[in-house]
């Protein structure tokens, strides 16, 4: 079954350059120019990925990557023409999964596409069937990929969900920061261990009650992170 892709950037060379490549890999792709148009085909369609320009016209990538975050997890790679690192964090904080700077290389592009969904892939076929872990308050339905605290559901990104599983599994285990990003981002990770404490950060808002005190992932200063 072809993987479905939207490209989004206003620079219509780039998304015909990007089109083309990932067509010749068999994969189905959809494209759109300004973010309001990514929204609505995000909306509408079921997308295995979406790369998604940060410069838009009418809605930013930001605020695409957030509205659609309300909706769905798929995973978002933001493509940025400036390498500053406030930018990629700001991408992460707003829920994208990855990023790209540019000026990049295609095949730099797919090789990226490609470790996202063979993640996507091993996760499939190696899950438990119907698993559903539950701790204190919180339920984890592994399968639906889906988390609840006192019954009330919980929207966290595709990462977001992948850490709170992990962490989830091994109780009282710590995870160094390193580990976390070599076993939930994978070995191929261009990125580094801020992108970690990114993701602990916007898990801790969404499920805390007080971030600052948490009662569900903790820190072992110095070491890393562990649920409890």
């Amino acid at each position: 079954m072809s993987r479905r892709v939207l490209v989004v950037d206003d620079e219509k060379l780039i998304v015909k350059g990007i089109r083309f490549s990932l067509e010749q890999d068999g994969m189905e792709v959809d494209c759109a120019y300004d973010g309001e148009e990514a929204l609505q085909l995000a909306k509408e369609n079921p997308y295995d990925i979406i790369l998604l320009d940060v410069m838009l016209p009418k809605l930013t990538g930001f605020e695409v990557c957030q509205q659609i975050r309300d909706f769905s997890n798929v995973p978002v790679v933001m493509l940025t023409a400036k390498g500053d690192d406030m930018d990629k964090i700001l991408g992460l904080e707003y829920g994208a999964d990855d990023y790209i700077t540019k000026p990049f290389n295609i095949l730099e592009v797919k090789a990226r596409i490609k470790a996202i969904m063979r993640r996507t892939n091993t996760k499939e076929k190696t899950g438990e069937k119907a698993k559903v872990i539950e701790s204190k308050d919180m339920k984890l339905d592994c399968e639906g990929r889906r988390v609840y605290i006192g019954g009330r559901e919980i929207n966290l990104t595709a990462k977001e969900f992948e850490v709170l599983e992990l962490l989830m599994l091994n109780q009282n285990k710590v995870y160094s920061r390193e580990n976390l990003l070599k076993i939930v981002w994978g070995s191929d990770y261009p990125g580094d261990v801020r992108t970690v404490d990114v993701h602990i950060r916007r898990l801790r808002e969404k499920i805390e009650t007080n971030p600052s005190e948490p009662k569900y992932v903790h820190t072992k200063w110095g070491v890393g992170y562990y649920y409890a």
